[in-house]
Protein backbone atom coordinates (compact mmCIF):
# COMPACT_ATOMS: atom_id res chain seq x y z
CA UNK A 1 0.00 0.00 0.00
CA UNK A 2 2.87 2.30 -0.42
CA UNK A 3 4.80 4.00 1.90
CA UNK A 4 4.08 4.55 5.91
CA UNK A 5 3.00 7.25 7.56
CA UNK A 6 4.12 8.19 10.80
CA UNK A 7 1.42 9.16 13.78
CA UNK A 8 2.95 13.06 14.09
CA UNK A 9 2.48 13.41 9.82
CA UNK A 10 -1.05 12.18 9.66
CA UNK A 11 -3.58 15.05 9.73
CA UNK A 12 -6.76 13.45 10.32
CA UNK A 13 -9.70 14.14 12.49
CA UNK A 14 -13.36 12.82 14.07
CA UNK A 15 -10.87 9.96 14.51
CA UNK A 16 -12.42 6.18 14.48
CA UNK A 17 -10.38 3.12 14.89
CA UNK A 18 -11.05 -0.48 14.84
CA UNK A 19 -8.83 -3.35 16.28
CA UNK A 20 -9.10 -6.34 13.43
CA UNK A 21 -8.75 -9.32 15.78
CA UNK A 22 -8.14 -11.70 12.45
CA UNK A 23 -5.16 -9.59 11.51
CA UNK A 24 -4.01 -7.89 14.33
CA UNK A 25 -4.48 -4.53 12.63
CA UNK A 26 -6.18 -1.33 13.57
CA UNK A 27 -8.34 0.59 10.99
CA UNK A 28 -8.57 3.89 10.98
CA UNK A 29 -11.57 5.80 9.13
CA UNK A 30 -12.01 9.54 8.04
CA UNK A 31 -13.12 11.36 5.23
CA UNK A 32 -10.06 13.45 3.58
CA UNK A 33 -9.76 13.14 0.39
CA UNK A 34 -6.79 11.32 -1.43
CA UNK A 35 -4.55 12.66 -4.15
CA UNK A 36 -6.60 12.02 -7.58
CA UNK A 37 -9.83 11.75 -5.83
CA UNK A 38 -13.25 12.85 -7.62
CA UNK A 39 -16.18 13.65 -5.26
CA UNK A 40 -17.01 12.61 -1.87
CA UNK A 41 -15.60 9.08 -0.15
CA UNK A 42 -14.88 7.59 2.77
CA UNK A 43 -11.41 6.36 2.92
CA UNK A 44 -9.46 3.70 5.84
CA UNK A 45 -5.60 3.40 7.02
CA UNK A 46 -4.21 0.11 8.67
CA UNK A 47 -1.71 -0.09 11.34
CA UNK A 48 -0.21 -3.06 12.85
CA UNK A 49 1.00 -0.91 16.07
CA UNK A 50 -0.68 2.37 15.74
CA UNK A 51 2.65 4.63 15.22
CA UNK A 52 2.99 3.97 11.47
CA UNK A 53 -0.22 3.81 9.11
CA UNK A 54 -0.16 2.99 5.35
CA UNK A 55 -2.17 5.27 3.00
CA UNK A 56 -5.84 5.52 2.88
CA UNK A 57 -7.80 3.97 -0.02
CA UNK A 58 -11.34 3.98 -0.47
CA UNK A 59 -14.17 2.25 1.69
CA UNK A 60 -16.86 3.99 0.33
CA UNK A 61 -17.55 5.92 -2.93
CA UNK A 62 -21.14 6.22 -3.69
CA UNK A 63 -22.44 6.11 -6.90
CA UNK A 64 -24.22 8.67 -9.25
CA UNK A 65 -27.50 7.50 -7.39
CA UNK A 66 -26.79 7.89 -3.59
CA UNK A 67 -28.82 9.96 -1.80
CA UNK A 68 -26.25 12.33 -0.19
CA UNK A 69 -23.53 13.17 -2.05
CA UNK A 70 -22.29 15.96 0.25
CA UNK A 71 -20.50 16.42 3.40
CA UNK A 72 -19.35 12.94 4.53
CA UNK A 73 -18.69 13.54 7.88
CA UNK A 74 -17.04 11.83 10.98
CA UNK A 75 -17.12 7.68 9.65
CA UNK A 76 -17.74 5.21 12.52
CA UNK A 77 -17.36 1.33 11.84
CA UNK A 78 -19.28 -1.28 14.19
CA UNK A 79 -18.88 -5.03 14.45
CA UNK A 80 -22.47 -6.47 14.21
CA UNK A 81 -24.26 -9.57 13.88
CA UNK A 82 -21.21 -10.67 12.14
CA UNK A 83 -20.87 -7.95 9.53
CA UNK A 84 -19.15 -4.59 9.55
CA UNK A 85 -21.39 -1.15 9.52
CA UNK A 86 -20.43 1.80 9.19
CA UNK A 87 -22.44 5.12 9.88
CA UNK A 88 -21.45 8.71 9.02
CA UNK A 89 -23.37 11.89 7.99
CA UNK A 90 -24.17 12.51 4.41
CA UNK A 91 -26.48 15.34 2.91
CA UNK A 92 -28.46 16.18 -0.23
CA UNK A 93 -27.96 19.19 -2.09
CA UNK A 94 -30.38 22.00 -0.64
CA UNK A 95 -31.49 19.20 1.90
CA UNK A 96 -30.98 17.66 5.35
CA UNK A 97 -27.80 16.29 6.75
CA UNK A 98 -28.59 12.77 7.81
CA UNK A 99 -27.18 9.96 9.39
CA UNK A 100 -27.05 5.94 7.49
CA UNK A 101 -25.62 2.85 8.04
CA UNK A 102 -23.67 0.85 5.39
CA UNK A 103 -22.33 -2.53 5.23
CA UNK A 104 -19.41 -4.79 4.21
CA UNK A 105 -18.12 -8.07 5.21
CA UNK A 106 -14.74 -6.82 6.05
CA UNK A 107 -13.60 -3.55 7.25
CA UNK A 108 -11.73 -3.24 4.33
CA UNK A 109 -15.35 -3.12 2.83
CA UNK A 110 -16.56 -2.24 0.25
CA UNK A 111 -19.52 -0.65 2.12
CA UNK A 112 -22.83 -0.35 0.59
CA UNK A 113 -26.30 1.18 2.00
CA UNK A 114 -29.20 -1.19 2.38
CA UNK A 115 -31.15 1.93 1.71
CA UNK A 116 -30.91 4.75 -0.68
CA UNK A 117 -32.35 7.38 2.56
CA UNK A 118 -30.68 8.18 6.15
CA UNK A 119 -31.71 6.78 9.09
CA UNK A 120 -32.40 10.24 10.96
CA UNK A 121 -35.42 12.06 10.82
CA UNK A 122 -36.17 13.76 7.19
CA UNK A 123 -36.37 17.11 8.28
CA UNK A 124 -33.47 16.99 10.80
CA UNK A 125 -29.90 18.49 10.77
CA UNK A 126 -28.22 15.15 12.05
CA UNK A 127 -24.64 13.80 12.15
CA UNK A 128 -22.14 11.76 14.55
CA UNK A 129 -24.74 8.61 14.42
CA UNK A 130 -22.69 5.72 16.47
CA UNK A 131 -24.15 2.33 17.29
CA UNK A 132 -25.44 1.03 20.54
CA UNK A 133 -26.73 -2.60 21.49
CA UNK A 134 -29.27 -2.23 25.11
CA UNK A 135 -29.54 -4.97 27.01
CA UNK A 136 -32.01 -6.73 24.76
CA UNK A 137 -29.70 -6.96 22.21
CA UNK A 138 -31.38 -4.62 20.46
CA UNK A 139 -29.64 -2.05 17.92
CA UNK A 140 -29.93 1.52 18.26
CA UNK A 141 -28.40 4.87 16.85
CA UNK A 142 -27.37 7.76 18.77
CA UNK A 143 -26.82 10.81 17.02
CA UNK A 144 -26.48 14.63 17.45
CA UNK A 145 -29.68 17.01 16.45
CA UNK A 146 -27.70 20.33 15.26
CA UNK A 147 -27.22 23.04 16.96
CA UNK A 148 -27.63 24.99 13.38
CA UNK A 149 -31.68 24.08 13.79
CA UNK A 150 -32.25 24.03 17.55
CA UNK A 151 -29.66 25.98 19.60
CA UNK A 152 -28.74 24.00 22.21
CA UNK A 153 -27.55 21.05 20.75
CA UNK A 154 -29.16 17.76 21.34
CA UNK A 155 -27.96 13.96 22.14
CA UNK A 156 -30.81 11.70 20.54
CA UNK A 157 -31.37 7.78 20.44
CA UNK A 158 -33.21 5.87 17.89
CA UNK A 159 -34.21 2.09 17.45
CA UNK A 160 -32.66 0.35 14.85
CA UNK A 161 -34.00 -2.32 11.68
CA UNK A 162 -32.11 -5.78 13.27
CA UNK A 163 -30.43 -5.58 10.26
CA UNK A 164 -29.65 -1.36 10.87
CA UNK A 165 -30.85 -0.70 7.22
CA UNK A 166 -33.50 1.72 8.66
CA UNK A 167 -34.52 3.26 12.01
CA UNK A 168 -38.43 2.24 13.99
CA UNK A 169 -40.14 4.93 15.98
CA UNK A 170 -39.48 8.46 17.05
CA UNK A 171 -36.25 10.08 18.33
CA UNK A 172 -35.77 10.34 22.27
CA UNK A 173 -33.87 13.25 23.24
CA UNK A 174 -31.18 11.80 25.88
CA UNK A 175 -29.73 15.08 27.07
CA UNK A 176 -28.69 18.80 25.70
CA UNK A 177 -25.28 20.72 25.56
CA UNK A 178 -26.01 22.90 28.13
CA UNK A 179 -26.73 20.41 30.76
CA UNK A 180 -22.86 19.87 30.96
CA UNK A 181 -21.38 21.56 33.81
CA UNK A 182 -18.37 22.31 31.97
CA UNK A 183 -20.32 24.25 29.09
CA UNK A 184 -18.69 27.49 28.09
CA UNK A 185 -19.97 30.03 30.05
CA UNK A 186 -17.74 33.25 28.43
CA UNK A 187 -16.99 33.31 25.02
CA UNK A 188 -15.68 36.99 24.40
CA UNK A 189 -12.22 34.82 24.12
CA UNK A 190 -12.68 31.33 23.22
CA UNK A 191 -13.32 31.67 19.56
CA UNK A 192 -9.71 32.97 19.05
CA UNK A 193 -8.10 29.69 19.34
CA UNK A 194 -10.30 27.54 17.61
CA UNK A 195 -12.65 26.92 14.70
CA UNK A 196 -14.98 30.12 15.23
CA UNK A 197 -18.50 29.61 15.51
CA UNK A 198 -20.96 31.36 13.11
CA UNK A 199 -21.66 35.18 14.64
CA UNK A 200 -25.29 34.07 15.35
CA UNK A 201 -25.30 34.74 19.22
CA UNK A 202 -25.79 32.30 22.01
CA UNK A 203 -25.61 28.52 20.76
CA UNK A 204 -24.35 25.71 22.03
CA UNK A 205 -22.65 22.51 20.08
CA UNK A 206 -23.20 18.81 20.76
CA UNK A 207 -20.47 16.36 18.56
CA UNK A 208 -19.21 12.92 18.75
CA UNK A 209 -21.43 10.67 21.14
CA UNK A 210 -19.54 7.18 21.75
CA UNK A 211 -21.36 4.56 23.87
CA UNK A 212 -18.46 3.01 26.21
CA UNK A 213 -20.14 -0.13 28.99
CA UNK A 214 -17.64 0.31 31.99
CA UNK A 215 -16.17 -2.34 33.67
CA UNK A 216 -18.75 -2.37 36.83
CA UNK A 217 -21.27 -2.19 34.27
CA UNK A 218 -22.59 1.67 34.14
CA UNK A 219 -23.19 2.59 30.61
CA UNK A 220 -20.93 6.23 29.95
CA UNK A 221 -21.44 8.31 26.76
CA UNK A 222 -18.22 10.82 25.40
CA UNK A 223 -19.22 13.17 23.87
CA UNK A 224 -17.90 16.81 23.04
CA UNK A 225 -18.74 20.39 22.82
CA UNK A 226 -17.35 24.10 23.45
CA UNK A 227 -15.89 25.01 27.46
CA UNK A 228 -14.37 28.26 28.35
CA UNK A 229 -11.14 27.11 26.97
CA UNK A 230 -11.97 25.26 23.65
CA UNK A 231 -13.09 22.32 21.96
CA UNK A 232 -13.68 19.44 25.04
CA UNK A 233 -14.36 15.91 25.36
CA UNK A 234 -16.50 15.00 28.92
CA UNK A 235 -18.91 12.27 29.44
CA UNK A 236 -22.66 11.43 31.14
CA UNK A 237 -23.69 9.07 33.22
CA UNK A 238 -26.64 6.97 32.49
CA UNK A 239 -28.42 6.72 35.88
CA UNK A 240 -30.40 3.37 34.81
CA UNK A 241 -27.66 1.91 33.10
CA UNK A 242 -29.91 2.26 29.37
CA UNK A 243 -29.61 4.38 26.50
CA UNK A 244 -33.11 6.16 27.79
CA UNK A 245 -31.48 7.26 30.94
CA UNK A 246 -32.05 9.53 32.51
CA UNK A 247 -28.12 10.97 31.91
CA UNK A 248 -26.02 12.82 34.55
CA UNK A 249 -22.73 14.70 32.88
CA UNK A 250 -19.46 14.22 35.36
CA UNK A 251 -18.52 17.95 36.15
CA UNK A 252 -15.02 17.39 34.75
CA UNK A 253 -14.02 16.51 31.11
CA UNK A 254 -11.68 14.36 29.69
CA UNK A 255 -9.96 16.71 27.43
CA UNK A 256 -10.27 20.08 27.60
CA UNK A 257 -7.53 21.68 25.43
CA UNK A 258 -9.04 22.14 21.98
CA UNK A 259 -9.69 18.37 21.66
CA UNK A 260 -12.49 16.41 20.97
CA UNK A 261 -14.94 14.10 18.89
CA UNK A 262 -13.25 10.81 20.98
CA UNK A 263 -13.86 7.12 20.97
CA UNK A 264 -12.87 4.54 22.67
CA UNK A 265 -11.40 0.98 21.69
CA UNK A 266 -9.24 -1.91 23.34
CA UNK A 267 -5.97 -2.31 22.09
CA UNK A 268 -4.57 -5.81 21.45
CA UNK A 269 -2.95 -6.00 24.69
CA UNK A 270 -6.09 -5.38 26.55
CA UNK A 271 -5.55 -2.10 26.71
CA UNK A 272 -8.34 0.66 26.91
CA UNK A 273 -7.84 3.25 24.46
CA UNK A 274 -9.13 6.69 23.77
CA UNK A 275 -8.54 8.51 20.68
CA UNK A 276 -9.27 12.11 19.25
CA UNK A 277 -8.73 14.95 17.32
CA UNK A 278 -6.70 18.28 18.20
CA UNK A 279 -6.79 21.32 17.49
CA UNK A 280 -10.26 21.74 16.03
CA UNK A 281 -8.89 24.08 13.43
CA UNK A 282 -9.34 22.95 9.85
CA UNK A 283 -5.67 22.26 8.50
CA UNK A 284 -4.01 21.89 12.12
CA UNK A 285 -5.46 18.56 13.12
CA UNK A 286 -3.68 15.78 14.33
CA UNK A 287 -4.23 12.48 16.48
CA UNK A 288 -3.72 11.88 20.06
CA UNK A 289 -3.58 8.20 21.50
CA UNK A 290 -4.65 7.95 25.11
CA UNK A 291 -4.33 4.70 27.62
CA UNK A 292 -6.82 5.11 30.17
CA UNK A 293 -8.23 3.75 33.53
CA UNK A 294 -11.33 2.66 34.03
CA UNK A 295 -11.88 2.67 37.78
CA UNK A 296 -15.47 2.16 39.26
CA UNK A 297 -17.13 3.95 36.42
CA UNK A 298 -14.84 6.87 36.08
CA UNK A 299 -12.75 7.35 33.08
CA UNK A 300 -9.18 8.76 33.75
CA UNK A 301 -6.28 9.57 31.09
CA UNK A 302 -3.51 7.45 32.14
CA UNK A 303 -1.06 8.37 29.40
CA UNK A 304 -0.56 9.66 25.86
CA UNK A 305 1.16 7.79 23.50
CA UNK A 306 1.37 9.96 20.01
CA UNK A 307 3.46 12.80 21.74
CA UNK A 308 1.46 15.06 19.24
CA UNK A 309 -0.24 17.45 22.04
CA UNK A 310 2.95 19.29 22.19
CA UNK A 311 2.86 20.48 18.15
CA UNK A 312 -0.35 21.86 19.05
CA UNK A 313 0.66 25.23 21.25
CA UNK A 314 -0.41 28.58 20.35
CA UNK A 315 0.52 32.10 20.99
CA UNK A 316 -1.73 34.69 22.16
CA UNK A 317 -2.51 35.98 18.29
CA UNK A 318 -3.63 32.38 17.17
CA UNK A 319 -0.34 32.05 15.69
CA UNK A 320 1.08 28.21 16.02
CA UNK A 321 4.09 27.69 18.31
CA UNK A 322 6.82 24.95 17.51
CA UNK A 323 7.31 21.96 18.91
CA UNK A 324 10.15 23.27 20.81
CA UNK A 325 9.57 27.47 20.93
CA UNK A 326 8.62 28.07 24.52
CA UNK A 327 5.32 30.71 24.75
CA UNK A 328 6.94 33.70 26.02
Amino acid sequence: MGDKIHVKDLHTRDVCIVPWEKEQKYFLYDCFERPGQKGRAVNVRESSDLVWWSESYPVFEPDENFWGPLDFWAPECHYWRGKYYMVSSFRAPGGYRGCQFLEAETPRGPFLPKKNKPATPENWHCLDGTLYEDRQGKPWMVFCHEWLQVQDGQICAIRMEEDLSDSIGEPVILFRASEAPWRFTDDRDLWKLTEPQPKMGWARVTDGPYLYRAKNGELLMLWSSFSNTAYTCGYARSLSGEITGPWKQEPEPLFSQDGGHSMVFTRFDGTLMMCLHTPNRPGKERMLLFEMEDSFGKLHIRNEITGNWMYNKYREDGSDIGPYEDKE
